[in-house]
């Protein structure tokens, strides 16, 4: 079994499910759009 710290290390980058763009958070955050997609859906 590999160690908690490396699994998390090699997670894939993120990316945003309404325009694909690479997310800059943590990778196991729950957010599911990047901040300008959020903002455009909040207008």
């Amino acid at each position: 079994m590999i160690p908690v710290s490396e699994f998390y290390r090699n997670l894939p980058a993120k990316t945003c499910v309404t325009c694909g763009c690479t997310m800059e958070e943590q990778h196991e955050s729950y957010l599911y759009e990047c901040e300008r997609c959020m903002n455009q859906s909040a207008e």
